[in-house]
């Protein structure tokens, strides 16, 4: 009985911190935008980035963030997932480690722009077309890798855990159905944005992407307030007893 307490004090726990995880990511997400889209779409960001250097180290600081608090949510969620089905447990930690790749790279290209802007602006006569393509490059791999991590694989990610908390109803249905609802949008908005017909911040793509933000923040909260279902998890707990017994 003390056994089980314990367990579900764990599993309490979890859902907290879960919760906080994903407030963190969106947080993160969206502060990053706000320190470093202005500076990045400048029409002289190779002078901005170097004057704005802190600005623009803060901006990658949040990125990293971000994926570390991807990686953090898939570690922290496991054990739970994995009672209900191992396979799309595992394949979730594995949809999160392939969210977080395009934001390190993301953030390494950004770096690696921070230093080209130092050299452009310490060189007595730069040669502004080599720094141009350069500088253009780096923005375009910052500018992919987000869009792929934030829209493209967060719907891969976003469709795994809410079909898996679907069937394991370990938060209301409702919660899940709305997010297996708001991956095709988000992923529509996503794939818009590769083929050039709307800009990852147009009206349209914010539209489109909001259904599944939204019920993200839900999801977190009712984490932190309620926690999982603890229904599914007896019953699983029991289960895996009772097969431990025979």
């Amino acid at each position: 009985m003390e056994e089980n307490d314990e367990k579900m004090n764990s599993y309490r726990k979890n859902a907290i911190i879960v919760g906080l995880l994903f407030i963190t990511s969106t947080v993160a997400g969206i502060l990053s935008v706000v320190f470093l889209e202005s500076i990045l779409n400048a029409p002289d960001y190779l002078i901005n980035v170097s004057a704005n250097e802190n600005q623009v180290i803060i901006g990658t600081v949040l990125e990293l963030i971000c994926a570390g608090a991807f990686l953090g949510i898939a570690v922290v969620i496991f054990p739970i997932l994995k009672k209900h089905n191992e396979s799309i447990a595992l394949g979730y930690v594995v949809a999160r480690i392939c969210e977080a790749i395009p934001f390190i790279v993301g953030v390494i290209s950004l770096l690696s722009l921070l230093t080209l802007s130092q050299e452009y602006v310490q060189s007595a006569s730069p040669d502004v077309f080599y720094f141009q393509i350069f500088g253009t490059l780096l923005i375009a791999v910052h500018d992919w890798t987000n869009l792929i991590g934030s829209m493209i694989v967060f719907s891969l990610t976003a469709l795994i855990l809410n079909y898996s908390l679907y069937r394991s109803k370990l938060v209301p249905r409702s919660i899940s159905v709305w997010g297996l609802i708001g991956v095709p949008l988000m992923l529509t908005a996503g794939l818009l944005g590769m083929f050039g017909l709307f800009s990852p911040f147009s009206t349209t793509s914010i539209l489109l992407a909001f259904p599944l933000a939204l019920q993200e923040m839900v999801f977190a909260v009712w984490l932190i307030v309620k926690g999982f279902n603890s229904s599914p998890i007896d019953y699983e707990s029991t289960k895996t007893d009772m097969n431990e017994v025979k």
